[in-house]
């Protein structure tokens, strides 16, 4: 067989490891270098690296749809198109260039969490399990009909950062069964059931404002699933400007669902202030709060709250974030 492999994202490298021991890798396509960091460094992908320290011949298309990267791949001759965190929509003519089959390797069980967010949305949903899924490519949006999968159970403590890693590590299995039944001519694809369909869109950096009316096991698990991207963060009140300020927050974090507030408690006031953390009071039917131990204001380092409030002054009764209404 002759593998050719489209991806950008970091979770593809365990992957890309199990095929180019195979021996039958021919190419890697990936994204273009971009500029990251302060400096705007241009910077490329770390697969790519990876690929060029093994002599394999890497491509890097702006638009995988144009003739040329079309041709490119064609001239390489694929048997099977591995697709894993590539970054850009397959037009059918690509899906159609490989002899045997254009797969993809997803981050989910699907048909459940489908799209780029996949791995935040099943800690934010409180799933009891995820996996890895490879499928075969169609122009639906992971939508294609299911060559075989892996399951991993959750704790109930991971952050989106440590699944991901969880997920790299177990995609390779899955990506070796599947392509040993395409190649054995066993595989018996299964279609999707749209009815157990759910949509996890790309989130952006503003998806990380913190609710305080949700309940409290909510707010936990967000703050776990958007770690480190695209981060939570809460607003507070300023003594020194007089004005709002920005605090990032991080795990851990502890939440009590059935914690006895005051009668006057409101979303987002703060209930305990010091060393041991912030206690926050949350919303939803039951009430709850959440205690975070680790935050970083503006300008400064992430520090735990014992350093926080050497510095910085929020007391008890104070109200985080914006009203509900402003969000």
């Amino acid at each position: 067989m002759r593998i050719v492999m489209m991806a950008t994202g970091d979770i593809a490298i365990p992957s890309f490891h199990a095929l180019l021991s195979s021996g039958e890798l021919v190419g890697l396509i990936t994204q273009p270098d971009r500029p990251v960091g302060r400096h705007q460094t241009l910077t490329p992908p770390r697969i790519k690296v990876c690929a060029m320290e093994a002599g394999l011949p890497v491509y890097q298309p702006e638009r995988m749809r144009d003739a040329e990267a079309v041709e490119q791949l064609r001239s390489w001759e694929p048997d099977i198109v591995v697709v894993m965190a590539y970054g850009q929509i397959l037009s059918q003519e690509v899906i159609d260039v490989p002899r045997v089959a254009c797969i993809n390797a997803h981050a989910s069980l699907l048909p459940r969490h489908r799209g780029a967010a996949c791995i935040q949305a099943a800690i934010e949903a409180g799933d009891d399990e995820t996996g890895v899924t490879i499928m075969h490519v169609v122009k639906k949006l992971d939508a294609g009909d299911i060559i075989c999968s892996r399951s991993l159970s959750l704790r109930g403590t991971e952050t989106a950062e440590s699944l991901h890693d969880d997920l790299a590590a177990l995609a390779p299995e899955a990506l070796t069964d599947a392509i040993y039944q395409l190649r054995s001519g066993t595989s018996d694809p299964m279609e999707q059931d749209e009815n157990l369909m759910t949509y996890a869109p790309k989130l952006l950096r503003q998806h990380g404002l913190i609710d305080w009316h949700q309940p409290a096991l909510q707010v936990a698990r967000k703050i776990r699933a958007y770690h480190s991207w695209p981060g939570t963060y809460t607003t507070y009140p300023s003594v020194k400007s007089g004005s709002d300020k920005t605090l990032k927050i991080f795990p851990p974090v502890d939440f009590y669902s059935n914690y006895k507030k005051p009668v006057d408690a409101e979303p987002g006031m703060v209930l305990e202030a010091g060393a041991d953390g912030m206690l926050i009071s949350c919303g939803g039917p039951r009430g709850g709060a959440v205690r975070i131990m680790t935050m970083q204001p503006p300008g400064a380092r992430k520090m735990n709250a014992e350093s926080f409030f050497a510095g910085h002054k929020i007391i008890p009764g104070t109200i985080l974030g914006l009203p509900a209404e402003q969000e």
